[in-house]
């Protein structure tokens, strides 16, 4: 697990300043014995031993910005991780390997799955991730042979933290692809106007999102990675069946659409007789009524404007 590192960690400045003594120091003693005022050799030799001695603590001088921290080994021994913000000097002999803290966001390709009916989908994926324990992460995956994969082969790993950072993406990546896989084979693209009740990748983005979130934590742990959040950022059918599903979409439309028609036009029939019985302009019998009732529905519910045909034979309506 993560500790803190309990060893010396002096300011930077400091020993900057005592290094640039030494070198001025061990510059003086093997000059001036050269120019004449002092001939001992032994001074020399002082002056050769401060000279390799303050380049040797150089090494041990290191920078960190806020959000980063650095991992400090003592010959392969986890010594602990340092996360203070400054200049600092540490033991030479401690390697130190640099981390990043920061959140980082992480775009997943779409990727064809099937979905709990069988149905093939492509799903897309964006989550935020961070570093949470160093430990497991250097030492828990072999991250750091994949790290000097990735500065071998990466154009992007310039430095050893980013090969490092893009060593621990792309476990994160693997992980996400496997998560989701996970995840949308438990429920089904929509309902296919069937209400059963149970949340479908369409509709259930929260509770969806919510066990996306709990899988990818539970993969990662082991890691010492966290996943801040995660959302499905695209979905849709595959293109073998896209034209399918998009015609049974359509007819359902059509089919609502004309269930509303139809339903809008009883209602108007039914208030026409009403109205015309109410104020008493004419007398229908059952046929007529019927008769009247099947032109206005036909007038009603047609896709095409009707077109009126007047009645020039002089019969009356009584």
């Amino acid at each position: 697990m993560e500790k803190e590192f309990k060893g010396t960690a002096v300011s930077g400045f400091l020993m900057l300043s005592v290094i640039l003594l030494m070198l001025i120091g061990g510059a003086l003693l093997c000059i001036l014995p050269a120019a004449g005022v002092f001939g001992a050799d032994w001074m020399v030799a002082i002056g050769v031993v401060l000279i390799i001695v303050a380049l040797f603590c150089c090494g041990g001088l290191a920078s960190l910005e806020p959000n980063e921290a650095l991992v400090i080994l003592f010959f392969g021994k986890y010594m602990g991780t340092f996360k203070g913000n400054g200049f600092f000097w540490f033991n030479p002999f401690n390697s130190k390997k640099r981390v990043s803290l920061r959140a980082r966001n992480l775009n997943i390709d779409p990727i064809k799955v099937n979905d709990k009916e069988g149905n093939p989908i492509l799903i897309g994926l964006v989550l935020v991730w961070k570093l949470e324990d160093t430990y497991k992460a250097m030492f828990e995956i072999d991250s750091q042979t994949m790290a000097a994969t990735a500065q071998g082969t990466e154009n992007q790993a310039k430095t050893a933290i980013a090969s490092r950072m893009f060593a621990f993406e792309n476990f994160v990546r693997v992980q996400s692809d496997a998560a989701l896989r996970s995840v949308a084979a438990l429920y089904a693209y929509d309902d296919n106007e069937k209400d059963t009740g149970e949340p479908t990748l369409r509709e259930g983005a929260a509770k969806i999102n919510q066990e996306l979130l709990n899988k990818l934590n539970e993969r990662l742990e082991m890691a010492g990675l966290q996943v801040v959040e995660a959302r499905i950022n695209y979905l849709a059918y595959a293109p073998e069946i896209a034209a399918v599903m998009l015609r049974r979409q359509q007819a359902s439309a059509i089919i609502s659409a004309r269930e509303k028609i139809v339903e809008g036009a009883v209602s108007m029939v039914q208030m026409a007789l009403d109205k015309l019985e109410r104020d008493e302009v004419v007398q229908l019998d059952n046929a007529q009524k019927a008769s009247m009732v099947a032109n206005l529905l036909v007038v009603l519910c047609a896709d095409e404007p009707a077109q009126p045909i007047v009645n020039t034979s002089g019969d009356k309506i009584t």
